[in-house]
């Protein structure tokens, strides 16, 4: 099974990085990078020291319901390109471990299909979630904080 990682869409990111509303409502809150921990989630790479980017609350679900999770990420505050959608693990992710778990169509956590994995098993992890039927697609979620990083989605 191929899978491919997939970061927010540019449209999205363009609406906030104008100014538009995060998902409570709030503008973005604009901030200047020391270059330690800042992972853009549009072009999965770090924030580099001296770099302006957004802090603001992200839900990655069509809509509000139970599972609907909405926390903290960050973002270039001008533009960047979007990731390529693929099979290689995106640069910001350099802890030594995720948490991966599924989703299904419904947009809700397939209960027994989380867990926390080591960095470099998240590809193999998420292949073996991805062949079960009632997931549709993955998340990947900081092990620290559950900060959504990136969905992964069979290609």
């Amino acid at each position: 099974m191929t899978i491919q990682f997939k970061a927010l869409p540019t449209e999205a990111v363009r609406t906030l990085q104008r100014g538009g509303v995060d998902a409570y409502g709030q503008t973005p809150e604009r901030k200047v990078s020391d270059g330690d921990g800042m992972p853009c989630r549009h072009c999965l790479k770090n924030i580099g020291a001296g770099d302006a980017y957004l802090v603001l609350a992200y839900r990655p679900f069509p809509q509000l319901q139970p599972y609907a999770e909405t926390g903290p990420i960050f973002l270039h505050a001008e533009a960047c390109d979007r990731a390529a959608e693929g099979e290689a693990l995106p640069e910001i992710l350099e802890s030594p471990d995720y948490i991966v778990r599924g989703y299904g169509r419904d947009d809700r956590i397939v209960y027994g299909s989380g867990g926390v994995v080591p960095t470099g098993d998240i590809t193999g992890r998420a292949k073996t979630l991805l062949e079960r039927d009632e997931i549709a697609y993955v998340h990947v979620r900081s092990a620290r904080n559950n900060c959504y990083q990136c969905r992964i989605e069979r290609a």
